[in-house]
């Protein structure tokens, strides 16, 4: 038992190897109505972001436009390895977030989105199967799509994203 509890924790390690301690992130609120002042949702995820030492390399407020959407995460900086986007996920006739990233997306992290409406259920219920959070790789970056309420952003930063940033980061850089 004890060779094979040390082999995994070495292929853990090595796993791991490539993980990014600070990563570029860019935050994208999308929304009809929100300004840099009523911007709750990214505002949190900035905090967020920053506190364990990434860095903010681009924020905008966009309209619920798919084509807007695409140009937006086409014109990114560089230093841009992972993409959060919140708003524009629901079932609403201008909610069309999840329709601009998906035609994107080079790789889907389809746990992703399963995971995040499995905690919601937790949270808030059989609303939670409304949510279209997704997230998955477009180019050489991470692409994680948010619902743009302030508690779904807290949920999905603190209990998915944060905890495997670096690792994601790590693994699309190579």
């Amino acid at each position: 038992m004890g060779r094979w509890y040390l082999w995994g924790r070495m292929a853990t390690a090595s796993h791991h190897r490539s993980d990014v301690p600070h990563v570029g992130c860019a935050v994208i609120t999308v929304s009809d109505t929100r300004t840099v002042d009523t911007d709750t949702s990214g505002r949190r995820i900035q905090e967020l972001l920053r506190a364990p030492g990434h860095r903010i390399e681009h924020y905008a407020i966009l309209r619920d436009e798919p084509d807007q959407i695409t140009r937006a995460l086409a014109a990114l900086p560089a230093a841009v390895e992972v993409v959060i986007i919140n708003g524009g996920t629901g079932l609403a006739r201008r909610d069309t977030t999840y329709e601009a990233v998906q035609r994107l997306l080079d790789k889907e992290i389809s746990g992703f989105g399963e995971l995040f409406r499995l905690l919601s259920y937790e949270q808030i219920g059989a609303a939670a199967m409304l949510s279209r959070a997704t997230a998955g790789v477009v180019g050489r970056r991470v692409v994680f799509s948010l619902p743009g309420s302030t508690a779904a952003v807290e949920l999905a930063m603190t209990k998915l994203i944060l905890p495997q940033l670096g690792h994601v980061a790590g693994l699309v850089r190579g």
